[in-house]
């Protein structure tokens, strides 16, 4: 479960940011997750909740905003919304898909106190 190592990372960038900004408590982490970073969104839910216990970030809420994936068609040359890195393209039905988003996990922004 790497998602409890992400958390982790999460927890530990929020209070590398507090000591830079000089905040006491992180209320909201927003974290842009693409569809294709491999993260499984209930696990780093869960990791961030018991990580962050003990913390500046403890309590805080953590929002995920999802990012569709994208890919370039090398085929057809078309620009195309990807679920997986093993979709072929929806256009002319080619394998050959070059990701171009989606593959983002961002801290987006920090609501603190």
């Amino acid at each position: 479960m790497h998602e409890l190592a992400l958390a982790q990372g999460i927890v530990d960038l929020v209070h590398d940011t507090a000591r830079r900004e000089s905040f006491r408590r992180v209320r909201k982490v927003r974290l842009v997750v693409g569809a294709l970073a491999c993260v499984e969104p209930t696990a780093l839910l869960f990791g961030f909740e018991s990580v962050a216990r003990g913390t500046l970030a403890d309590g805080a809420s953590l929002e995920l905003e999802h990012q569709p994936g994208a890919a370039q068609c090398v085929a057809c040359g078309q620009t195309v919304e990807v679920t997986s890195r093993a979709d072929l393209c929806p256009k002319c039905g080619s394998a050959q898909l070059l990701v171009t988003g989606g593959d983002e996990l961002r801290v987006k922004d920090l609501e603190v106190d």
